[in-house]
């Protein structure tokens, strides 16, 4: 068991807070490449968790009109358009040449498929695409994929909060309750993904618990159950895993050679998250960071420097009210002065010249 560990690798974070006989961790695996962007999560997660609208107008971005997780947006379900040149996904080895419209790809999809396909049948090329329009030889596609809140292993926002109110249940998940929080908001700028938000109405902190009232009826999480491709994954993280190190082989197999895991890694800036992807292209193509850091993982560094600080300043203010005591001393007086004098002396014999008295 570790304890007062702010970053770096750790097997069992239930454990390290104070869980004994923990179960194992539990967590999302989320492979944007079968998500269809239908939003089942979305209503989901604010039916079971009674969470308010967010907001009934169109923003124009595509068919995202949640645009980004919130306290009153639990799962959001990315739409993200990209022109993409015509012929890409035959360039990568193995790869068919690109169909006129591609849909999921389905999980264990057949390594070859042929070159062209009805539309909206799955093909091998790992992309859910729609050729909105066609403009100098390329054409737009969507990338879609429904984020979460991460559950980090570090969980600065759970480091950050005065109350208690951020928790690490015995699920390895973290949760807020509300009606501990205080309103601070200092879990807000903590999260390296800009996930927990305050509510406007009240200004307190919410965000995505998993549904933990469901994991202690033995039951999976409303997103994952209502999910009707099996884009969100439910169960121990440690499966999960090593189900997505598969999940990244095939499509690598069938061509996919864009595909990749992002938040797996228990080496990472965060020690690895509690709710994984696999995404089709860069983080940062989805809005999220490339190489995301706890906030929290300088603070022992911090600390030191700012005690160094303080000893530093104390020290200066000692001296300086201890600095006239001993100048005043009778003998150091008087040394002070035959100093003076001698420093006249010697300058009077480089120059040749008396110096006035």
């Amino acid at each position: 068991m570790t304890h007062d560990l702010l970053s770096g690798p750790e097997h069992d974070p239930a454990r390290d807070a104070g869980h004994e006989n923990a179960p194992p961790r539990v967590g999302f695996f989320t492979d944007t490449s079968v998500c269809i962007g239908c939003k089942a999560c979305e209503v989901a997660c604010k039916e079971w968790n009674a969470i308010p609208e967010d907001g009934l107008t169109l923003t124009g971005m595509s068919y995202d009109n949640t645009q980004s997780l919130g306290a009153s947006t639990w799962r959001h379900v990315a739409f993200i358009e990209q022109s993409v040149p015509a012929g890409r996904a035959a360039a990568s080895p193995g790869a068919p040449a690109p169909a006129a419209m591609s849909g999921a790809v389905a999980a264990g999809a057949p390594t070859t498929a042929p070159t062209t396909a009805p539309t909206g049948t799955p093909t091998s090329d790992g992309r859910t695409e729609l050729p909105l329009m066609m403009s100098g030889g390329s054409e737009m596609r969507w990338l879609m994929s429904s984020d979460v809140c991460k559950h980090c292993t570090h969980a600065a926002c759970l480091d950050v909060c005065p109350t208690g109110s951020l928790f690490r249940t015995e699920f390895g998940t973290v949760v807020v309750q509300e009606d501990i929080c205080n309103g601070c908001g200092y879990c807000v700028p903590a999260c390296p993904y800009g996930v927990i938000e305050q509510r406007p109405s009240d200004g307190r902190a919410f965000k995505c618990t998993m549904c933990y009232d469901r994991l202690g009826a033995g039951q999976e999480p409303a997103c994952a159950k209502a999910c009707p491709t099996e884009s969100i994954q439910f169960g121990a993280l440690d499966e999960l895993r090593e189900r997505a190190a598969l999940r990244v082989e095939r499509l690598h197999a069938a061509g996919v050679t864009e595909a990749r895991l992002y938040g797996h890694d228990p080496d990472d800036g965060v020690g690895g998250d509690g709710a994984f992807f696999l995404l089709l292209d860069e983080p940062e193509v989805y809005g999220l960071p490339p190489d995301p850091v706890v906030t929290t993982r300088d603070l022992p560094a911090m600390w030191r420097h700012a005690a160094t600080a303080a000893l530093s300043l104390v020290g200066g203010v000692a001296l300086s009210f201890a600095l006239p005591r001993l100048t005043a001393h009778p003998r150091l007086a008087a040394f002070s002065r035959l100093t003076a004098l001698t420093g006249k002396t010697r300058l009077t014999a480089l120059t040749g010249k008396k110096g006035r008295t």
